[in-house]
């Protein structure tokens, strides 16, 4: 388990801050306040992990702060440590703007003890103030209940923020410095592959790197790729990856020669786009010291249509083994490539995959299949979690093969697990669900292979999408929801009214009987783009806390209000709580741009 980018990884600081008042009261604080930041960081380090595996680490402040000296003492060993989260803790009362964290970059929580005694609310609610008037967004964790001096343990509730605050704000902080990847540019007119050079600058402090397609051509026209990889990673594929029923009219078919060509030239293409992003050492060996540096690139996306695809073999291959969690070198992180060079959508799958560090699913929003519809096209009644309808997600390019839903956790139910856990056995079934039809020429007129599965398991999963609005910005779409199993021949039938030979999720919202989310017809009218990027679990509330970070207001969300959690700050701008995030968001504008 290793970062694969370039930049060290962020560190969580834990600041414990106290009452300086000494001759008593802070020598009786000293142990709790203390014990209380050594829990803190217990509880991060044991739960959370980066997507590339390594443990996150915590530093802790070497003394209880009680004033501004400390203070100073404290930031600059953050400095020196790379924290960019930090979580200060307290059980009393505090000096409040002496002891805060006053760094304008970092992100910032306080956790104040409810208790009593000392009671920290107290200074929790001054600290916030403080912050309020530096104009410093600062998430609130405050217990609901009542806890003794002597109590230790971290109550649930106080857990779940923690957590939940230190998983968003890593996120925010691992695409900073990091790059988008632009393989060619616009795809069928696609707005999302129009890519915003201000939005991933201002919001997600990211770089845009672009690389024309004809790079591909160029690295596999004079064999700039590992040779030796090129041969195993071919087995591999020839051995693993079935090819499945060719849909093509008779005229349109390939021979055998041609096939061959095609699969040498996918194979050729993953392992380019994957040394684009990431580099290969390999070629600094060969020779090619600039092609082995890559890009830096945390994601990426390819063009494809048309220009490449009227020419060559599609990328849909290399787009679903990248984003799958194992390849010819077994078991490894995903990589995020976004079909359709659709970036927008690709931000969207790097939220799900920082937040849970599983594989994401790319999709089309495509269909809404009303239970009348179903009824009246194959004469069944849709039952369930399906009963109020579905939305069928299928797309030819970027769905990873961890949705086949053949991975389990130990009850026996279908996941999508991180990396480390998944099971050499597991990546064998994923395979065994999955064909390879070719490439439908009216569709790719160059060829190519298509994933063909679906998902065969009643997963949790949330769909997301950023998308940008002239006069407001970015904006956030949230649906949490389900993958469900169809009968076996209505799936068959609805399947096919559309390109069967790609992969299949049907996903059936959670509804509320409210807005957005009254039906399962208006969750698809509502959604603001014609793709999705689908996380495994109801991660809604971890993407409304990363949202808040960055300043991108969030439209549509179907998540209970009691999961809210944003900044303190946002309780100044009304009652509402999406008028709130607006407002909140206008007024502190992007996390790295110009107000």
């Amino acid at each position: 388990m290793s970062n694969r980018l370039i930049g060290r990884l962020p560190k969580v600081g834990i600041r414990p801050v106290i009452d300086g008042r000494e001759r008593g009261v802070r020598e009786s604080l000293e142990i709790q306040c203390m014990e209380m930041a050594r829990n803190a960081a217990r509880l991060i380090e044991e739960n959370l992990r980066f997507p590339s595996g390594e443990k996150v680490t915590c530093v802790i402040a070497d003394t209880n702060i009680g004033g501004v000296a400390e203070a100073a003492l404290c930031a600059d060993k953050f400095e020196r440590e790379g924290v960019a989260v930090t979580l200060t803790v307290t059980p009393a009362w505090c000096y409040g703007t002496e002891v805060m964290d006053a760094d304008p970059h970092t992100i910032k929580a306080i956790w104040g003890f409810n208790g009593t005694e000392r009671p920290g609310a107290v200074y929790l609610a001054a600290a916030l103030g403080g912050y309020g008037q530096k104009g410093l967004p600062t998430f609130s964790i405050y217990g609901r209940e009542v806890q003794d001096t002597g109590d230790t343990e971290i109550h649930a509730d106080v857990r779940e923020k923690i957590l939940r605050f230190v998983k968003a704000g890593l996120a925010v902080t691992q695409m900073k410095g990091k790059s988008y990847l632009s393989i060619g540019y616009s795809s069928m007119g696609i707005v999302g592959s129009m890519v915003d050079q201000g939005f991933f600058h201002d919001y997600l402090g990211m770089r845009t790197e672009f690389v024309d397609q004809t790079e591909l051509l160029r690295r596999m026209q004079e064999n700039i790729y590992d040779a030796d990889e090129y041969q195993k990673a071919l087995a591999w594929t020839l051995a693993n990856c079935k090819e499945g029923k060719d849909y093509n009219r008779e005229d349109l078919k390939a021979d055998e020669g041609r096939k061959k060509w095609e699969w040498e030239t996918v194979v050729k293409m993953t392992l380019i786009i994957r040394d684009l992003m990431v580099g290969n050492p390999k070629l600094q060996e060969m020779g090619y010291g600039e092609e082995a540096l890559g890009r830096n690139a945390l994601v990426s996306g390819f063009q494809g249509q048309r220009q490449w695809t009227d020419h060559m073999p599609n990328g849909d291959f290399s787009e679903a083994i990248l984003n799958s969690s194992f390849d010819w070198n077994g078991i490894r992180q995903p990589y995020m490539v976004a079909t359709e060079n659709d970036s927008l959508n690709g931000v969207s799958m790097l939220f799900g995959h920082l937040l849970t560090n599983t594989a994401q699913i790319f999709s089309d929003v495509r269909t809404y299949w009303s239970p009348e519809s179903v009824k009246r096209v194959t004469g069944k009644v849709l039952e369930g979690k399906a009963e109020n309808g579905i939305i069928h997600l299928i797309n030819s390019g970027s769905t990873t093969l961890d949705a086949t839903a053949k991975q389990s956790n130990e009850a026996g139910n279908p996941v999508m697990k991180p990396f480390w856990e998944i099971s050499e056995g597991e990546v064998t079934e994923c395979l065994k669900a999955t064909t390879w039809p070719q490439a439908v020429k009216e569709y790719f007129r160059g060829g190519g292979y298509s994933s063909q599965f679906k998902t065969d398991g009643e997963m949790p999963v949330t769909m997301c999408r950023i998308n940008l609005v002239k006069g407001i910005g970015p904006v956030l779409q949230i649906a949490e929801g389900w993958t469900v199993v169809l009968d076996p021949g209505v799936h068959r039938i609805l399947d096919e009214r559309t390109n069967p030979t790609w992969p299949t999720t049907w996903f059936a919202p959670i509804l509320t009987g409210q807005g957005a989310f009254k039906d399962v017809y208006r969750v698809m009218a509502n959604w603001g783009a014609n793709h999705g990027a689908i996380s495994y679990g109801h991660i809604g509330a971890d993407l409304i806390t990363l949202a808040s970070m960055l300043r991108i207001p969030v439209n549509m969300h179907n998540v209970n209000t009691d999961r809210i959690f944003r900044p303190a700050l946002w309780n100044s701008f009304g009652e509402d709580k999406e008028g709130q995030d607006y407002r909140a968001c206008e007024a502190y504008g992007p996390l790295y741009g110009i107000k």
